[in-house]
């Protein structure tokens, strides 16, 4: 099967059903994006397909073929996304594992919605659990990004 990872095709052996969590990891050897609860309610495995936020512990492979796949990695060159510069402005990170599905869907509301209010915020985040608790710098710093993308 045929993946666009961060801008690059790889041709990876996988069937159809494995979740893309596991080809991007496994198989591809980026190991940004992680493996929280395997049905899609923690986030941790967040990232985009053509732009949008999904959870790749239980989207397939074969849902994810021809369409462009974006991980943690390929966010932006150097780390340097709105979001991720937020991120450590806000100092938002506590243990740090959840983050990588914390920033891609951040990053995805704000491609969908560059302004967005408290309460967009809260229900786009909604689907990714913090365990650390950092809510309040999490929201913070989605409010700076897009104040810089302004």
């Amino acid at each position: 099967m045929e993946l666009t990872v961060n801008g690059v095709r790889h041709n990876v052996e996988a069937v159809p059903d494995m979740p893309l969590l596991w080809a991007v990891r496994d198989l591809l050897g980026l190991h940004g994006t992680k493996f929280g609860c395997g049905v899609g309610a923690c986030g941790a495995c967040t990232v985009h397909l053509d732009g949008v936020a999904v959870r790749s512990c239980v989207t397939t492979v074969g849902d994810a073929q021809g369409k462009a796949i974006t991980t943690i990695e390929g966010l932006a060159q150097n780390g340097e996304h709105p979001v991720q510069r937020a991120w450590k402005e806000a100092n938002v990170p506590q243990c740090g594992y959840c983050q990588a599905g914390q920033i891609m869907q951040a990053a995805s509301l704000l491609k969908q919605n560059p302004k967005p209010t408290d309460e967009d915020i809260v229900e786009a985040m909604a689907g990714n659990i913090c365990r650390c608790g950092t809510y309040q710098r999490i929201k913070a710093a989605i409010k700076a990004a897009a104040s810089e993308k302004a």
